[in-house]
């Protein structure tokens, strides 16, 4: 009987079919990006205050500058950032009535005038200071008592990746990693359009949870998939660069960004190519290994025939006997993660890193939107900043290791951002080179907790620890929107020190975590709980127990749905 990794020795393990595959699927990666940490344009608040109709007209008469007029209808208010002119407050004066003439007004107001007027709440609604733009939140409304909502959207959003990675992972099981990939990008083009038209804030959240139900489900499957198609060896450099490809959609989603104004119309770009992946259905073929596990092997043939003729490579007989390696593997279940002393250790490490990792990537990000410099361009050097992530993680961990490297970087972000926090903005160059180390740090740790998961847990519960872990990922990514908005309207450094409190936790805890560089992987509990009785040979490290399984998500070809 033959595998399907006997049979890429012949057909080729990364050849032709292959990379063509994994340059359609890589695509996922971009518009995921947008759907992702849009909402630094698509939610941005800009300095804003409440309108005055009376004073506009007085403004028209007497040639009164926009700052002049505003120093005259706002009060004063303490702030995180000194004292404000209030952006949610006016004074309630009726200028058609007062005795103020326009030289009058030419004039500084004394305290005593102003003391003497009654304050009152933006009745009619806001000015922008965003002319030719337009954001959800300058559409809605969503400032003052509201502006918790724009919290809500991008919370929801985590919601959506919690259930639907789930749920699609379990499709892409079932019925195939094609048919899945083909679902997800239907729903997603659907609900990408309707966020887009969203007539009201109820309607946009709805449809906001339904795109991340889509999303991140699709993007899984699209990572399976590709990894599922090449040799063992190539899996970590696939995976890591189809992670990377996110990056440029980062840079990418920047530049969009700039040229389209309207937050709809910038819904719509991103939502475009998702429509396009439907095409993908008659372009990338089917996971042999999936088809194998569900034993459909005359299918599996038949794609791995045309895989090899792609690369102009011949097939031996052998191909007849493929089969599933994985069609008689054990399963755990939740208890084996807690239930000895060391499983218990990694799986608390593991799920506080995929937390960690969440919360303070995307922190970093969306936190763009509230420095008040050139949004455009601080998202645009965020994202160049993550490429030198992916290749020092290729160079440092078949050199040095998987732990240093990850506690490192935990450890060298945490203290980026509490560095960067305490940095006078008189030093702006230094707050961002600070703010750009923080970026490297988490990123290059982010992309690592995937991997070392794996690495860490026995075969039969290797699938159960990565998904419950990684289900913290997405809690993750409920919370930091509230971490991150309400906790800068108090003092806006305060979430960077929390991010690198978090940080520096994260990166010392794995400190506690056993090096797995040059180490069998565990097959049983027993290989974990007494790893000084396990073979300490190297060379015994069996290839074949990759092939089982992706290097960076640990998911077996026929186990998709257990990851979240």
């Amino acid at each position: 009987m033959t595998n399907f990794d006997d049979i890429l020795e012949e057909a080729g393990k990364f050849g032709r079919f292959q990379k063509r595959i994994f340059a359609l699927l890589c695509m996922a990666s971009m518009p995921f990006a947008g759907v992702y940490v849009g909402v630094v344009f698509q939610g941005f608040t800009p300095d804003h205050w409440c309108r005055d109709p009376g004073l506009e007209q007085l403004r028209e008469n007497c040639g009164l500058a926009l700052e002049k007029a505003r120093s005259l209808i706002l009060p004063l208010v303490n702030s995180s950032a000194g004292v404000l002119p209030s952006q949610c407050q006016r004074y309630d004066v009726d200028w058609n009535f007062t005795d103020l003439t326009c030289e009058n007004l030419d004039r500084d107001i004394t305290e005593a005038q102003h003391a003497a007027w009654p304050i009152t709440s933006c009745n009619n609604g806001w000015d922008y200071d965003y002319e030719g733009r337009e954001s959800f939140v300058t559409e809605f409304d969503l400032v003052c008592t509201d502006s918790w909502l724009v919290d809500v959207f991008q919370a929801i959003l985590g919601v959506g990746f919690l259930v639907g990675s789930v749920s699609i992972g379990f499709l892409a099981d079932k019925f195939g990693r094609k048919v899945s990939f083909l679902v997800s990008n239907v729903l997603n083009a659907l609900t990408g359009i309707l966020v887009a038209i969203s007539p009201n804030y109820i309607s946009l959240v709805v449809f906001r949870a339904l795109q991340g139900f889509g999303v991140k489900g699709g993007w899984m499957v699209a990572y399976v998939l590709i990894t599922e198609l090449v040799g063992v060896e190539y899996r970590r450099v696939v995976g890591v660069l189809f992670q990377m490809v996110f990056s440029c959609g980062l840079i990418v989603l920047a530049l969009i960004a700039y040229l389209i104004p309207n937050w709809r119309w910038l819904q719509v770009a991103f939502t475009l190519p998702y429509i396009i992946f439907v095409s993908y259905y008659w372009f990338v073929p089917e996971s042999p290994r999936w088809l194998l596990s569900q034993n459909n092997s005359s299918k599996a043939v038949e794609i791995t025939e045309a895989l090899a003729k792609e690369n102009k490579k011949t097939l031996s007989k052998n191909i007849k006997t493929l089969k599933d390696d994985n069609a008689h593997s054990a399963s755990g279940s939740f208890m084996d993660l807690i239930r000895t002393p060391n499983i218990r250790k990694y799986t608390l490490i593991l799920s506080f890193n995929w937390f960690t990792s969440a919360v303070v990537y995307q922190g970093l990000i969306m936190r763009l939107g509230i420095l008040g410099g050139n949004v455009y361009i601080d998202f645009l050097i965020s994202g160049i900043v993550e490429f030198p992530a992916a290749f020092l993680i290729l160079f440092t961990i078949e050199r040095v290791g998987r732990r240093l490297p990850f506690a490192t970087a935990n450890i060298v972000s945490g203290a980026a951002c509490l560095i960067t926090a305490f940095i006078p903005e008189s030093l702006l160059w230094l707050k961002t080179v600070m703010a750009c180390v923080g970026r490297l740090g988490i990123t290059m740790a982010f992309e690592m907790v995937v991997f070392v998961n794996t690495e860490l847990y026995p075969t039969f519960i290797r699938n159960l620890g990565v998904s419950v872990c990684s289900t913290l990922c997405d809690i993750g990514g409920i919370v930091v929107p509230f971490l991150l908005y309400r906790l800068a309207v108090i003092w806006l450094e305060l979430p960077l020190i929390i991010f690198g409190v978090l940080a520096v936790i994260a990166g010392g805890l794995v400190l506690l975590l056993p090096e797995t560089k040059g180490v069998p992987l565990p097959e049983t509990i027993d290989d974990i709980e007494y790893p000084n009785s396990r073979l300490k040979n190297p060379k015994e490290i069996s290839n074949s127990s990759y092939a089982q399984r992706n290097p960076i998500t640990g998911v077996k070809s026929s186990s998709l749905h257990q990851i979240s």
